[in-house]
């Protein structure tokens, strides 16, 4: 297997490990904690996350 095989399958299982675990906390209930810039956090939903990437 190449570096770019590796690479390109250690990314798609980090995004899909990313949306399990968005769809877990969204049936639970729970936030996720984000910051786009370094210095401002924000809690934001998981449903409310979750329904703006299903409309991507």
């Amino acid at each position: 297997m190449s570096n770019k095989e590796f690479s390109e399958k250690l990314k798609a299982g980090i995004e899909l490990a990313g949306k399990r675990m968005l769809k877990d906390k969204a049936i639970r209930g729970e936030d996720i904690i984000v910051s786009s810039d370094g210095k401002t956090i924000q809690r934001i939903p998981a449903k409310e996350l979750l329904a703006e990437t299903a409309t991507v």
